[in-house]
């Protein structure tokens, strides 16, 4: 069994561990009640809850309903169709620290384009109304929480029993294992590839099409939709585009070629993300403001104009490695550090680390436009309650540690090397700054 280690240490990752597994499904039901049922207010749920106790808190909490599920199933299901059935160009993820090379079947535009065509025809011709799954979305919630914890569980007992390939082993700690994952790259058969289906056919497809049943269901209610969920809805889907567009270059980023598959990132994307990620939306829904159209197609163009920069950093690093360093990085050659290290089965190899353009302004300044562009799609919503702004804190947040993680692993993978490149781009994420 392969060892793999924990980037924080132990205190700190059971400390967060414990805190995570317990306090997320609570804060995931808090914020739909308070979006849908107490205007967005969080002072509003925070006095019902003084008043009412915990069992104002049971009150709260839907059960998870047969209709809920049928919408999750019908939808997992379909994703899932579409990931085996849809053709895809044969994709190579990153070497694995065991020697292993993924391969993936990109056709996550495809599935993409599929889901929302289809999603608004059904609405369209009247086969189904998106308005359901809003109305039922505290019970779409609750059954996620407990059907993902249960698949969570059946990943533990799969590392265990059945591991797709050697990036699997346990750190010999039950909780940790959950947490962080057993599998690196677990998959069902050969070809049905499940961190491909939570992290982006599950998780990021779910945000897409309730980001679109926001918007509908502000239609029906009141005859039109506001400029503030439109602006809200068009920078969610370019942003979404983008990822599928880029869904190749996801496989190696962090959360597919580094972290496990455990609860930390699949609950996440299964629960955290369509709960989360969309809640800007949420709170359009039942407070449209009017922005007039100058500063609509203001917020508007800044949003696309941030979408644009996130994808450019990652287009100029991706095409800087495919071309191994003979490309052109704004016009210019590029600068680079040729890095070498030890695989763990003792091979020596290099990676090449590219030191202008984009990433000559920061380590990781493609996360300055990413979280503008979460600013700017969640700025229609206005300042009247901070609730909107959480996933914006969250986001800020989670790549800020996600930053310091990876710093973290390429210090110890490339060491004197990666000195190296730290005194050439000094900064983590804000040029001149930090």
């Amino acid at each position: 069994m392969g060892e793999s280690k924990t980037v924080h240490s132990a205190l700190v990752t059971y400390i967060s561990m414990i805190s995570l597994l317990t306090l997320c499904p609570p804060f995931v039901i808090l914020l739909w009640y308070t979006m849908v049922h107490a205007d967005g207010s969080v002072l509003q749920t925070y006095e019902y809850l003084k008043q009412h106790g915990l069992q104002g808190f049971k009150n709260i909490w839907p059960l998870p309903s047969a209709v809920a599920c049928k919408i999750i199933g019908c939808f997992g299901a379909f994703e899932a169709f579409l990931q085996l059935a849809l053709p895809g160009k044969r994709v190579e993820g990153p070497v694995s620290p065991s020697g292993n090379k993924p391969v993936y079947k990109a056709n996550g535009l495809q599935a993409y384009v599929v889901t929302l065509i289809t999603y608004v025809s059904i609405w369209w011709f009247g086969v189904f109304d998106p308005a359901v799954v809003y109305d039922h979305l505290g019970e779409i919630y609750a059954a996620l929480i407990v059907g993902s914890f249960v698949f969570c569980i059946f990943l533990y007992i799969k590392g265990h029993l059945a591991p797709s390939s050697a990036d699997s082993g346990t750190l010999g700690n039950v909780v940790i294992d959950f947490y962080w994952g057993m599998e690196l790259y677990p998959r069902i058969g050969k070809s049905f590839d499940i961190k491909v289906f939570t992290n982006c056919r599950f998780g990021m497809m779910s945000w897409a099409v309730l980001a679109v049943t926001y918007c509908i269901k502000q239609y029906e209610e009141n005859g039109l939709v506001a400029d503030s969920m439109l602006v809200n809805t068009v920078l969610m889907l370019v942003y979404i585009t983008k990822f599928f567009w880029w869904e190749a270059g996801y496989w190696c980023t962090m959360d597919i070629a580094h972290d496990r598959a455990g609860f930390y990132i699949c609950w996440g994307c299964l629960v955290w993300v369509p709960s989360v990620y969309t809640s800007p939306g949420v709170y359009l829904v039942t407070h449209p403001v009017n922005l007039g159209t100058q500063l609509a197609l203001s917020i508007l163009v800044a949003g696309l104009l941030c979408v644009y920069i996130n994808y450019d950093c990652d287009r100029q690093r991706q095409e800087f490695r495919r071309t191994n360093g003979k490309c052109l990085v704004w016009g210019k050659a590029p600068s680079k550090i040729i890095a070498s290290y030890w695989t763990t089965n003792g091979e020596t190899k290099s990676s090449l680390l590219l030191t202008s353009g984009w990433w000559g302004l920061s380590r990781h300044f493609h996360y300055v436009p990413e979280i503008l562009a979460a600013f700017y799609w969640t700025v229609p919503a206005l300042f009247n309650h901070f609730l909107p702004y959480f996933y914006l804190l969250f986001l800020t947040i989670l790549l800020f540690d996600r930053a310091k993680r990876d710093d973290d692993r390429c210090s110890s993978k490339y060491g004197k090397y990666w000195k190296m490149y730290c005194e050439k781009v000094p900064y983590r994420i804000i040029p001149g700054i930090y």
